[in-house]
């Protein structure tokens, strides 16, 4: 009789870890499984064990080419983090090594690259009507501003030290599996709601 409960004990947790697996993402299949240009190989693109960029310290055994561009800015007279705007930076920085269209994706493992990204990820090195990224969020601008949540509230990873970047709201590894690589479904804007509390 123990054995048949412990049988049906596993089944069921079998079935349950199953479930969820296939309930949460993945990068296989979606947009950042790049292995048609990788050889069929899906972290290479921008992770490599070996001979790794130890300069990237925003993610671990960097391998993709970083892009040396300079960005045009968002810029709205009621942000209140101005003061703190600059190029972007971090893991902003690594994202913007693909779609800011200046280094392409195959551009990884030293190769120049050549594959050019698809315009509705591109976004270009203006990012004027972009979210602003790669700004402090504190406590403290949350509180002057009045319509922020205090980043000390948020979950655990959505800022990035005490930096929102492009991390903030997307999901780089597709772990949440939400539409456009989002860290929360943005059904009646929930995600920009987290953050916005309008």
């Amino acid at each position: 009789m123990k054995k048949i409960i412990l049988i049906t004990v596993a089944v069921l947790a079998g079935v349950s870890l199953a479930g969820l697996s296939q309930a949460a993402g993945t990068i296989v299949g979606s947009k950042h499984d790049l292995k048609a240009i990788s050889g069929g190989e899906i972290c290479i693109v921008c992770h490599t064990p070996h001979n790794a960029d130890i300069t990237t310290t925003d993610a671990p055994l960097w391998n993709h080419t970083l892009t040396t561009a300079s960005y045009t800015l968002y810029a709205s007279p009621t942000l209140n983090a101005t003061a703190t705007i600059a190029q972007p930076t971090g893991v902003s920085k690594l994202c913007l090594s693909c779609h800011d269209g200046t280094v392409a994706p195959d551009a990884f493992t030293g190769h120049a690259g050549t594959t050019t990204i698809a315009a509705a990820g591109n976004l270009s090195t203006n990012l004027k009507k972009s979210h602003p990224v790669s700004f402090t969020y504190s406590d403290a601008m949350a509180t002057a501003d009045g319509e922020l949540a205090a980043p000390s509230s948020l979950p655990p990873g959505w800022v990035n030290g005490d930096k929102f970047e492009c991390s903030s709201c997307h999901d780089v590894h597709n772990k949440t599996g939400f539409p456009a690589m989002l860290l929360k479904d943005n059904t009646a804007s929930a995600l920009c709601l987290t953050c916005h509390t309008k």
